[in-house]
């Protein structure tokens, strides 16, 4: 019963929060589109619900051809590869606002695991069958994950919290993660990788596809 609400709940205030955010999507755009060459929205292959496939929209903070250079999909502190207006957006979580019109098209929610790319940490087929019931539901835009430590956390702690996640929806959950969120937004915490865990996540990698 609750899914089918949080389903017609994610709906509702994307479309009105896409009409409401208007003005700061349109100033976000043309201030990228001021800062450096390149597209306004950045699309990247994400794992949704079911493992199936799907393009992620965000804002672009990064110079284009980014992750071809320098860390790949890291972007730890002070990285270069950041546009000025990248910083900014980063640090505010605006360059996750078009995020909105994937919720609309049902391909996440507004609360749910974090998508991961198709290759990372790791692809699919190596994640472990208890894994893998993070893709029990739809992606979110903010998660249990995020509320616990977002980037701070390790890989295989990360994909633990989601499994957990999934098999305790509820809406008194999904409402405090909801809020936990901004208050984490606002103190811009836990948004940057660090090294450490970067390498780490390569090492869990190993570790599970020798499981």
């Amino acid at each position: 019963m609750y899914r089918f609400f949080k389903r017609t709940f994610d709906i509702f205030v994307s479309f009105f929060g896409l009409i409401i955010l208007s003005p700061i999507l349109a100033i976000t755009a043309i201030a990228i589109k001021i800062d450096s060459k390149g597209p306004v929205i950045f699309k990247q292959k994400r794992l949704g619900k079911s493992g199936k496939e799907f393009n992620i929209f965000k804002f672009r903070s990064m110079c284009v051809g980014a992750e071809k250079t320098g860390s790949g999909v890291y972007s730890g502190k002070g990285d270069a590869r950041v546009t000025k207006v990248g910083r900014f957006i980063r640090a505010t979580s605006i360059d996750e606002l078009p995020q909105l019109v994937n919720i609309l098209k049902g391909d996440m929610s507004i609360i749910g695991p974090r998508p991961p790319l198709t290759y990372h940490p790791w692809p699919l087929d190596d994640y472990s069958e208890e894994q893998l019931h993070m893709f029990d539901v739809r992606p979110g835009v903010t998660g249990w994950a995020q509320i616990n430590g977002r980037k701070d956390v390790e890989w295989n702690k990360r994909i633990e919290l989601n499994v957990w996640y999934t098999r305790n929806i509820s809406f008194v959950l999904d409402f405090k993660i909801f809020f936990i969120s901004i208050f984490k937004v606002l103190k811009n915490a836990d948004n940057e990788n660090t090294t450490e865990t970067a390498a780490k996540a390569q090492a869990e990698k190993k570790e599970t596809v020798n499981k």
